[in-house]
């Protein structure tokens, strides 16, 4: 059944208007013919015509149906946006029904066509079925009542001329003018609705690349404020540790350390600008997911209960708020979005669902690839979509599950567990990594407790060992430690220098330092 109404239900709301439309307007060739296509077989009071002037009416009727539709559909493609306005077909139509018309009434004064009701039917019928299709074309509507009126004097006039009666002309035209009003009133409505309808399409369409054009103008602005600063320091730093190294001087050693540590800092920002990791209000998702919904026109219901969620529950919840407003407004055509938090015993259960889903196993396909509600299409790839969801609930140890509830729905369910009383919230950030900082020249002290004894030894680059420790035959507070002129192996690299040997402090206690380096690792 879904692949026989998807055609209909894959459709958007102007698409689905549009179609609706043309399809009204070409069911008029049926209708031409089935009302007017009896009267030239009919018997009036002269009898029926004869069979050549029959079959010969049924053509012009069977022809003029045809010309309207094209007329109409032309029409209907200006409305859209497709093509020029069709004036040179509008006049084609136009002037064909008059001189055919011009025709049936010299016709019918010569006596060729002596039945007065047939003709006067099939004159009055062509005509308004004419203006039905030209009113399609014109815009303001003193434009639409000049076409009635002219129609009107159109018909009623050359009956006139011709003497075929006074009367029959007027009453031909006072019946033009009651159906005119009526046939241009629904035709020119159905083109404004559909035109209108078209509008709100594109300020849709624009709303959402406008959205996407700010998302971005505040990507790169928080880009600038993060990088801006950092590589002038940067850059600042840099030559001022060239200049010193000209000059042989040690502080130069000083400054690419701060330029390394600037480095990394702007390394973990622009990362946390990139991944979007920035805190993210539930409350005020929900708000906004209801405002922009129902902007949209789409009917948002949110039953969401105020619960005291630790930060990073709400964030994570947040995020998955705005990523499924965001794919419900550009993706699908929902007419109804609803979004329930509930609580659950040690877990907080947050569901988004519409209506929108093209059909059920499109959704489920692409929803698949990444995209979080709405129909289910458009991966992005990593880092958003449910790709992007997945890992900001996974922070807070949480699940999420996404695809079709219904044959034209879709659902988003995101699970996070509360943490315990008296323990900490779910998400264990990890540490920065391991980084190497490269120390001043100086003293450094390594103590041990009284009677233990500990080693440290690293490999040096002239050979030498280093093993610092407190051991117990030094007697109370006796110290010892031995540092020695050490470098890296591998990438580390090491500053060497001669080793300077002095005695000093309380008995027993002894040190030796020198120019060196350490690996430090920061948890």
């Amino acid at each position: 059944m879904s692949r026989l109404t998807g055609w209909w239900s894959g459709r958007s709301s102007a698409e689905k208007v549009e179609l609706y439309t043309r399809w009204t307007f070409h069911l008029f060739v049926p209708i031409e013919l089935f009302v007017l296509g009896g009267i030239p077989f009919s018997h009036g009071e002269r009898g029926p015509l004869p069979v050549e002037a029959s079959v010969g009416l049924l053509l012009w009727i069977g022809v003029h149906a045809v010309l309207c539709a094209v007329l109409a559909s032309r029409a209907l493609d200006h409305t859209t946006g497709k093509r020029e306005r069709p004036v040179r077909l509008a006049v084609t139509v136009a002037g064909t029904t008059f001189g055919v018309d011009l025709a049936l009434n010299l016709l019918w004064a010569g006596g060729a066509l002596p039945e007065p009701g047939v003709n006067v039917g099939i004159l009055a019928g062509t005509s308004i079925f004419t203006l039905c299709a030209l009113v399609l074309c014109l815009g303001p509507v003193r434009h639409m009542a000049y076409a009635v009126l002219g129609t009107a004097f159109a018909t009623g006039a050359p009956m006139a001329a011709v003497g075929n009666g006074l009367d029959m002309a007027a009453g031909s035209a006072v019946g033009i003018l009651i159906g005119g009003v009526f046939i241009s009133v629904t035709s020119g409505f159905s083109s404004w609705l559909l035109r209108i309808v078209q509008e709100l399409e594109r300020s849709r369409d624009l709303k959402a690349r406008l959205a996407v054009a700010e998302e971005r103008l505040r990507f790169g602005r928080d880009l600038h404020d993060v990088m801006g600063r950092n590589l002038s320091v940067i850059a600042l730093k840099s030559e001022l540790a060239v200049q010193l190294s000209r000059r042989g001087r040690p502080e130069a050693v000083d400054q690419m350390v701060e330029v390394q540590r600037i480095a990394q800092e702007s390394q973990r920002e622009v990362r946390e600008v990139v991944r979007g990791y920035r805190e993210a209000d539930l409350r005020v998702e929900l708000e906004g997911a209801r405002g922009v919904l129902g902007a949209a026109g789409i009917a948002c219901a949110v039953d969401a209960p105020t619960l005291d969620l630790p930060p990073e529950v709400q964030s994570a919840l947040g995020w998955v708020v705005r990523e499924t407003t965001t794919n419900v407004l550009r993706h699908g055509d929902a007419r109804r979005c609803a979004i329930v938090l509930r609580s659950e015993p040690g877990a907080v259960l947050l569901t988004v669902e519409n209506d929108g889903a093209a059909d059920a196993g499109a959704a489920a396909g692409a929803g698949a690839t990444g995209a979080a509600g709405g129909a289910g299409h458009g991966g992005r790839g990593a880092g958003s979509g449910l790709v992007g969801l997945r890992e900001r609930l996974g922070a807070v140890d949480g699940t999420l599950d996404a695809g079709p509830s219904a044959p034209h729905s879709f659902r988003v369910t995101a699970r996070v567990p509360l943490p315990r009383p008296g323990r900490g919230g779910p998400a264990r950030k990890p540490g920065p990594p391991a980084r190497l900082v490269l120390e001043k020249p100086g003293r450094r002290e390594n103590s041990g407790a009284p009677g233990k004894q500990g080693e440290y030894g690293e490999q040096g680059a002239h050979g030498e060992s280093r093993e610092h420790g407190a051991r117990g035959d030094h007697g109370e507070g006796g110290k010892q430690r031995e540092s020695g002129e050490h470098g890296g192996l591998g990438k580390r690299r090491g500053l060497t220098g001669a080793g300077k040997r002095e005695g000093r402090g309380g008995p027993g206690r002894q040190e030796k330092r020198g120019t060196h380096e350490k690996e430090e690792t920061v948890a």
